[in-house]
């Protein structure tokens, strides 16, 4: 608590009207939005490597994000970092019965239903009213994420497909929609419909398969960079630049980075 204590010390000396730091005095809740994105996707971005060091640097700058908006709210008259940490605590206790109380739930799936049957029901008890499913999930969320929580929502109600295989064939069906649309001249705005609906089936795949697809798409760019940037590095081998290259032989080339990557040569 001492180390918490001189942070938040540390936050009140930044934003002090007198001696404080100017930046940090002209901050707003609105304007700390993009830092604490950045921030959120620099710790997503350390676990991804596999870098405790860099994990351990990137959480204590989330955490400087949560003070600072608690730092905003209490000079407010809202609400201060304690009340966030009872807020917190209030809610882990009320969402896991199964752990303190008398409820059992033996899976973490079951575990991640029982969440959001629990937070529906404090929603509605809130609203004093019925209210949707779908309530409650950020606009702010990227586009997959936010379209995992919508089919987690939507299939709590069992308005799921109850097989993968389902999914795969509504993949299909999408594709060929695409495909009809390009035969129809490829209209952008219809194009981008067609292309939205594959992408939120390819979601729920994902969903199915038990994969986040933030984190598979994540994956899936670092390996096309890997590979892409080896491309350069044998073309500068060369004295050549992807410019000055044709695609079927930046396609070899691609092929050999793939391969390098089975070898365990290329990571």
């Amino acid at each position: 608590m001492e180390k918490i204590d001189h942070l938040l010390e540390i936050m009140t000396r930044l934003r002090d009207p007198q001696q404080g730091c100017p930046w940090n005095r002209e901050q707003t809740h609105a304007s700390l939005i993009p830092h604490t994105l950045e921030e959120a996707y620099e710790v997503a971005d350390a676990v991804a490597r596999n870098n405790t060091h860099d994990l351990r640097d990137e959480l204590g700058d989330l955490l400087f994000q949560i003070v600072f908006y608690a730092q905003i709210a209490h000079e407010a008259g809202q609400f201060n970092f304690n009340d966030i940490v009872a807020a917190i605590t209030h809610k882990l206790v009320r969402r896991h019965p199964h752990v303190f109380g008398d409820a059992l739930i033996e899976s973490a799936s079951a575990q991640s239903k029982a969440w959001e049957q629990l937070k529906m029901a404090e929603l509605t008890a809130a609203a004093h009213r019925p209210i949707s499913l779908l309530d409650n999930i950020s606009m702010a969320l990227p586009a997959a994420t936010r379209a995992t929580k919508l089919q987690n929502r939507a299939a709590l109600a069992g308005f799921d497909w109850p097989h993968i295989n389902h999914v795969m064939d509504k993949l299909e069906e999408e594709a060929q929609e695409i495909h009809a649309e390009i035969a129809q001249g490829a209209q952008p705005e219809r194009m981008e419909d067609e292309i939205g609906d594959l992408l939120f089936v390819g979601v729920n795949l994902a969903r199915h398969a038990k994969v986040d697809p933030e984190a598979a798409l994540r994956r899936a760019n670092a390996k096309f960079e890997r590979r892409f940037r080896r491309i350069e590095t044998l073309l500068a081998e060369q004295d050549r630049t992807p410019y000055e290259s044709t695609l079927e032989e930046m396609d070899a080339l691609w092929d050999r980075a793939k391969q390098e990557e089975k070898n365990g040569v290329l990571s």
